[in-house]
C-alpha cells in the first residue's frame, strides 16, 4: 500500500517521514520525492514464524512517499507533474499539521481546506478534459457506455463545484470501476497527522484540539505523532526503545498508531499463508471473497481455484499445529464466495 505524505512547509513533514520509515538521511523532498518502505508490525507473523521456522518471513508493507510541501500561492498541481503523479498513484493521502504548543485555538481546518482545493481543481480539470473527449467521440450518437460515464462525470463535476471532495459520494461498484482509471485525487482516503510537541504526549486523541471537526470530514482519519521523539525512538535498538518509550509515557510507536488509523480508514485486513518455505502476510479489503484473495497471490491460483483450507489464527494458536487443528475440526474447507476474515490462515487448493 502506497501512502503519499504531504503538508505545508515547516510542519515537520520530512521528520514524520523519517520517523515512520526509520530513514537515517535528512533529505527534504523539494524537486524529487523521498520514498521509504516499512514492514507492518504484526505479532501474529512473529508467532507463526516461530512455529514454522520458515526460510523466509514476509510482512505486509507500506510505501511512504514524502512529497514537497504545498502552499496556497504555489503553482497548480497540473504544472507539477512529479508531485501530481505521486499523489495519483497513492492509495491514500496523508497531510501533516503541526501542533507544537498548547494552543487551544489551533485549527488545521484551513490548511486542509487549502490543500483540498488543489485536489478539487486537479480533479475538475481531469473531468472536463474527459467530458470534452466524450462529446467529440460521440458526435451526437448515444453510446451506452459513454452515456453512463458522462452521467457519472457530470455528477462528480457538480460535487466538486460545490466544494465537496469526491470521497463524500456514495458510489456503486460499477461507478468506482468507471472512475478508477482517472486516478481522482479527492476520492482518496485521507489520514491527518498532528505533529505534536512532547508536552502533548500521553494525551488521548480525543483531547487534541479541533479533532472532532476533522473526524466529521468524509473518509478521513486523524492520528498524532511527535515527530522529533519518534525519530529518536526509530534510531534505538529494541531494548533501548522500550525503556525510552516508558520514560516518555508512550504506549506504542507512532508507526503502529498510523498503521491502525490507515487500516481502519481503508478497511484493510490481513490473512496468512504458512509453510517451511515462507510465512507471509497478505493485505486485502474487508469483504474480499476467497477467489479474489487467491488472485492476490497468483492469477493461476485464482484461475484454477478448487477450495480454500482455512483455520483462524486464534484457533491455530490454541492448537499449536495444523494437524491438531484438523483433529479438533477447526480446519475447514471453503468455496469461492467465502469472505476472508482478519487473521485467517489459508492454504488454497487449485489446479491449472
Amino acid at each position: 500500500m502506497k501512502i503519499a505524505v504531504t503538508g505545508k512547509p515547516f510542519v515537520g513533514k520530512t521528520t514524520i517521514f523519517r520517523a515512520l520509515t526509520r530513514a537515517a538521511e535528512d533529505h527534504h523532498a523539494i524537486d524529487k520525492p523521498n520514498i521509504g518502505t516499512v514492514k507492518v508490525p504484526d505479532r501474529r507473523i512473529n508467532y507463526l514464524s516461530e512455529v514454522f521456522q520458515p526460510k523466509k518471513t514476509t510482512y505486509a508493507e507500506l510505501i511512504f512517499t514524502d512529497i514537497a510541501g504545498f502552499e496556497k500561492t504555489a503553482t497548480s498541481l497540473e504544472k507539477q507533474p512529479e508531485m501530481l503523479n505521486q499523489l495519483k498513484t497513492a492509495e491514500a493521502l496523508s497531510v501533516v499539521c503541526k501542533l507544537f504548543d498548547q494552543d487551544a485555538n489551533f485549527s488545521p481546518v484551513q490548511d486542509i481546506e487549502e490543500w483540498e482545493s488543489e485536489l478539487l481543481l486537479s480533479d475538475l480539470q481531469t473531468i472536463e478534459n474527459r467530458l470534452e473527449r466524450i462529446y467529440k467521440s460521440s458526435k451526437g450518437k448515444k453510446l451506452r457506455l459513454h452515456e453512463e460515464e458522462k452521467k457519472l462525470l457530470l455528477t462528480c463535476k457538480e460535487t466538486i463545484e460545490s466544494g465537496t471532495p469526491l470521497r463524500a459520494l456514495k458510489l456503486t461498484g460499477t461507478e468506482k470501476k468507471l472512475l478508477s482509471g482517472f486516478q481522482m485525487l479527492s476520492i482518496k482516503p485521507v489520514i491527518v497527522i498532528y505533529n505534536i510537541a512532547d508536552n502533548w504526549l500521553g494525551k488521548s486523541e480525543s483531547e487534541l484540539p479541533n479533532i472532532s471537526k476533522l473526524q466529521a470530514y468524509p473518509n478521513m482519519a486523524v492520528t498524532s505523532i511527535c515527530g522529533e521523539v519518534e525519530l529518536e525512538i526509530a534510531q534505538l535498538d529494541e531494548s533501548e526503545r522500550i525503556e525510552f518509550m516508558k520514560g516518555m509515557d508512550i504506549e506504542e510507536p507512532g508507526l503502529n498508531k498510523f498503521i491502525q488509523a490507515s487500516y481502519g480508514l481503508l478497511g484493510l485486513i490481513s490473512f496468512f499463508t504458512v509453510g517451511k518455505d515462507e510465512v507471509k502476510a497478505w493485505t486485502v479489503k474487508k469483504n474480499t471473497e476467497a477467489l479474489n484473495a487467491a488472485g492476490e497471490i497468483h492469477s493461476d491460483i485464482e484461475r484454477g481455484f478448487i477450495r480454500a483450507e482455512i483455520i483462524s489464527y486464534e484457533d491455530f494458536k490454541n492448537c499449536g499445529s495444523m494437524s491438531e487443528g484438523k483433529k479438533k475440526g477447526l480446519v475447514r474447507l471453503e468455496g469461492k464466495k467465502y469472505v476472508i476474515q482478519d487473521g485467517d490462515i489459508i492454504n488454497f487448493r487449485f489446479n491449472v
